[in-house]
C-alpha cells in the first residue's frame, strides 16, 4: 500500500494504516521538532502533527509532493506556532553520550565529544529561525533542496542562499573548536 493510501485510510479511522504511517514518519518529524524547538516540545509537535491527520487537517495533494512532505508541512506549522509563543533550547543528546560510552572512550574523550555536540547544537539554536530551519531540513534531515523549497514555500534559490549563509555562520561560530596549529 502506498503512502497516499495509508494517509487516506488513516483518516478514515484505520488504526493499522495510522500505525504504519506513524512508524514511517514519527522519527524524522521528532528530530525536526527537537532541533527547531527543543527536546521538551518535540513529543508535543509529533502528537499535534498526527492528531491533525486524524482530524483531517489540510488536504494532501499528491501532485504537490509526498506524504512525508505533507506531514512535515503540518509539523512545520505546529513548530512555527510554538516558536512564536515560546522558545526552548535543545538539551543534551543522550544518544550521542551513550554511543560514545559504548565505544569505550575515556571520560576525557566523552566529555570532549559532548562539548562539541553541545557547541554545535548551541550554534544551530543561535541561528535565525529561517536559517536554522533550512539547516535542519537539508543537513540534518537530509531533505533535498526542491522538497525543502516546497515545504518552506519559497524558490529553490532561496533555500540554497539560506543554507549557504547558515553554514557560513555556523563555520564562523564553530571555528573556535578547531585545534590551533603551533609552529615549532
Amino acid at each position: 500500500m502506498n503512502e497516499a493510501q495509508l494517509l487516506s485510510r488513516a483518516r478514515d479511522g484505520d488504526e493499522q494504516a495510522f500505525g504504519q504511517l506513524y512508524a514511517r514518519h514519527q522519527g524524522a518529524i521528532y528530530r525536526y521538532a527537537m532541533h527547531m524547538c527543543g527536546f521538551e516540545a518535540a513529543d508535543d509537535v509529533v502528537q499535534e502533527t498526527f492528531l491533525a491527520v486524524l482530524k483531517r487537517g489540510g488536504t494532501f495533494d499528491a501532485t504537490r509532493g509526498t506524504v512525508g512532505g505533507y506531514l512535515f508541512g503540518i509539523a512545520r506549522h505546529v513548530t512555527l506556532k510554538r516558536l512564536g509563543a515560546q522558545y526552548s533550547q535543545p538539551t543534551d543528546d543522550l544518544d550521542a553520550v551513550a554511543a560514545c560510552a559504548a565505544a569505550d572512550l575515556s571520560a576525557l574523550d566523552l566529555l570532549s565529544r559532548q562539548e562539541i555536540v553541545d557547541a554545535v547544537r548551541s550554534a544551530i539554536a543561535a541561528l535565525p529561525p529561517a536559517y536554522r530551519e533550512t539547516i535542519v531540513l537539508c543537513d540534518l534531515q537530509e531533505m533535498d533542496y526542491q522538497s525543502a523549497a516546497t515545504l518552506l514555500e519559497c524558490p529553490i534559490g532561496t533555500v540554497r542562499s539560506r543554507l549557504h549563509r547558515a553554514r557560513a555562520r555556523l563555520a564562523e561560530r564553530l571555528s573556535m573548536l578547531r585545534p590551533v596549529n603551533q609552529a615549532s
